[in-house]
């Protein structure tokens, strides 16, 4: 029976390319379930509502050009759905082996012969509940489409019906919706700072078409010195302040996570100092760093570290679709602003900065350009930004109410962010059933104890909810963006 090949976008594919040794980029995830779930009751669900998306039964095959997706002939759900039994070391809880286990399959290869995904089930607990540990591969899709998809399974869920078809190449919506527009604005200031990306994104375009003009009369003149500052940023951006954080990975992952702050103290805060919710939570995460390496005997005094945010880049009428569709900005966190309201509002000055540039959509651009070029030039390219950037940050909306899956209540829900290059930092923020869940992921070799971090965030965010609840509630209210 002859197989349909379907081509991997360009910027999945250098998803696909961006493992390593000592980082893989494999999202993994765990929902902690009760009362528990067995495995028999599990893999009749993940039959009938995950295996409807094509990706999940379809492996990659690499070519000269790239790779493709094709129909795994062998494709059996037992391989990808397994039982998963914690034996603790003595004195250690089945929580901590839940943590150490994570970490070790953070850093184990999926099987590039079968879909480039997996869960494992623990079963039991010890108090009557169960563990969903889910590893997919990023080049299946990002946490905003994984998501929904992964949503899909719980009762009640269902798959939207256009879902069965996957998305078209990278330049059939990003090129003429987002790039057409300021594509030869973008070249010609790459030309002005030097930057050898010139010909790389001439490439990664169609051939010219006539410009499009740009909605609502938009000056092109203050629309080209936007994008002239933001290739320069990228293209001039310092190398990132060393730390104890930076360093080269040893390739073992440890994984961390906090308590749920409650979502409406966390928008009271926000209401109260007139900040955004990401701004609040990302002072948090500024102010548990520097704190952890001021425990270390570091001077963090003025010192600022470099985080790579997604930014979503989905047209509205594709939020729910797999694959790769979103940019990266860097974001400076004051580690060393040890006043917690001071930090709070250097954070709030550095979104306000990044709001409207274009570097999200050059950054998709460069990995659509990575994803065209052989695996180690690839790597030395995206290297750059494993240089200038200590911790990869992810913050992703989950389900406003508790999901049930299979009758079980879905107790919490996590998710790790991969690190790619040589980064060894990876903060994820999941609201979900009226929480904000904080995971962090170190490579122990850089960060051995990330619980020392972790447990520092809530600490953060009380000095905050303190201070707002001391002042007048007649604030307007703030974006939650």
């Amino acid at each position: 029976m002859t197989q349909t090949l379907e081509r991997m976008s360009k910027v999945d594919t250098a998803w696909l390319r961006m493992d390593t040794e000592v980082n893989l980029m494999v999202i993994v995830g765990v929902w902690m379930l009760r009362p528990g779930l067995s495995l028999a009751t599990l893999r009749p669900r993940v039959q009938a509502r995950l295996l409807q998306y094509t990706r999940f039964r379809q492996r990659v095959v690499e070519d000269k050009l790239g790779a493709q997706w094709v129909e795994d002939a062998d494709f059996s759900l037992d391989r990808h759905v397994v039982a998963e039994v914690l034996r603790p070391q003595r004195g250690q809880s089945r929580l901590n082996r839940l943590k150490a286990r994570v970490g070790e399959l953070a850093t184990q290869p999926l099987n590039p012969a079968h879909p480039l995904w997996q869960f494992h089930l623990v079963e039991d607990m010890g108090d009557g509940s169960s563990a969903l540990i889910m590893r997919v591969h990023h080049c299946i899709g990002d946490g905003i489409a994984l998501t929904p998809v992964l949503n899909s399974m719980t009762d009640g869920g269902s798959t939207p019906p256009e879902q069965h078809q996957q998305p078209r190449d990278d330049s059939d919506w990003l090129t003429d919706t987002l790039l057409r527009p300021v594509s030869d604005l973008a070249i010609k200031a790459i030309h002005l700072v030097g930057s050898g990306m010139a010909k790389s994104v001439e490439t990664w375009n169609h051939p010219p078409h006539p410009p499009h003009l740009v909605d609502g009369g938009v000056d092109l003149a203050r629309l080209g010195y936007q994008a002239v500052n933001d290739i320069a940023a990228f293209a001039f951006m310092a190398d990132d302040s060393p730390t104890r954080l930076k360093g080269k990975p040893g390739g073992h992952k440890c994984v961390a996570w906090a308590d749920g702050l409650p979502l409406d103290a966390v928008k009271a805060v926000s209401k109260g100092l007139g900040v955004s919710i990401n701004d609040v939570l990302l002072s948090c995460v500024a102010g548990a760093i520097g704190g952890y390496l001021q425990s270390q005997g570091d001077a963090v005094a003025g010192k600022e570290i470099r985080a790579m945010v997604p930014v979503n880049l989905r047209p509205p009428a594709r939020t729910h679709q797999l694959g790769n569709r979103f940019g990266l900005v860097p974001l400076v966190l004051p580690i060393g602003v040890d006043n917690p309201i001071e930090r709070l509002y250097v954070v709030k000055a550095r979104m306000n900065e990044l709001k409207g540039s274009f570097q999200p959509v050059l950054a998709f651009g460069l990995l659509s350009v990575a994803g065209l070029l052989v695996k180690p030039v690839q790597q030395l390219m995206l290297n750059i930004f494993a240089k200038k950037t200590t911790a990869v940050m992810s913050n992703v909306p989950g389900p406003a109410e508790a999901m049930i899956l299979c009758g079980s209540t879905v107790e919490r829900a996590l998710f790790w962010v991969p690190q790619s290059g040589d980064i060894g930092v990876g903060v994820s923020i999941l609201s979900y059933a009226g929480t904000v869940q904080f995971g962090l992921i170190t490579d122990s070799q850089l960060c051995p104890d990330p619980e020392s971090i972790i447990s520092r965030f809530e600490p953060e965010f009380n000095k905050l909810l303190l201070l707002a609840l001391m002042l007048p509630w007649d604030r307007p209210e703030p974006s939650v963006q």
